[in-house]
């Protein structure tokens, strides 16, 4: 977890010492294990296995409890994520409009399922009980490090203009 920087010296891993001060806020506070979790997901965007051994570590709890924790609730994340989350609601108002039309086009068009990743690390797929947005179903939030976006009243071909628009301004960023 420790680097070496040109110099030759080891440096710590920024988001190292970042869960260090969350560890140092909450290690020893009973009952603290989902709040650690939850920001340790928010340093790392997920949950990395070799993380829960130094939560372990410094809190007293077996990584067999950590991890039960973490796989238990549907929060929490083993796995990093794509640069962008599609969140595709399956609520009562978007189902009656057609989200499982748009689920089948939205994998189909990106070759993974639920809670899968695409290759190139730019997309993930979750299926969502609610969005909250039923006046615009069916509909689906794309959640990236620059905000949520919302689009409604998609069709298969809507959903697949807007894919194909963030993938290629994604891979145009990459190009840079």
């Amino acid at each position: 977890m420790n680097q070496k920087c040109q110099c030759g010296n080891e440096t710590k891993d920024p988001k190292l010492e970042a869960l260090d001060a969350v560890l140092e806020e909450y290690g020893s506070t009973p009952g603290s294990l989902i709040t650690i979790l939850q920001k340790t997901q928010g340093i790392y965007g997920y949950i990395p296995k070799d993380v829960i051994n130094h939560i372990s570590q410094a809190t007293k709890v077996k990584p067999a409890k950590i991890y039960g924790v973490a796989t238990f609730y549907s929060q929490f994340r083993l796995e990093p994520i794509g640069k962008y989350l599609i969140m595709l609601c399956q609520g009562t108002a978007c189902h009656v409009n057609g989200s499982d039309e748009i689920a089948k086009e939205v994998s189909e068009f990106l070759e993974i399922g639920d809670g899968e990743t695409t290759e190139d690390g730019i997309f993930t797929i979750n299926n969502v009980a609610c969005l909250g947005c039923c006046s615009l179903a069916p509909v689906m939030m794309i959640r990236s490090e620059d905000g949520d976006e919302t689009y409604g009243n998609l069709t298969k071909e809507k959903v697949v203009d807007i894919l194909t628009e963030i993938r290629n301004r994604s891979l145009k960023e990459v190009a840079k």
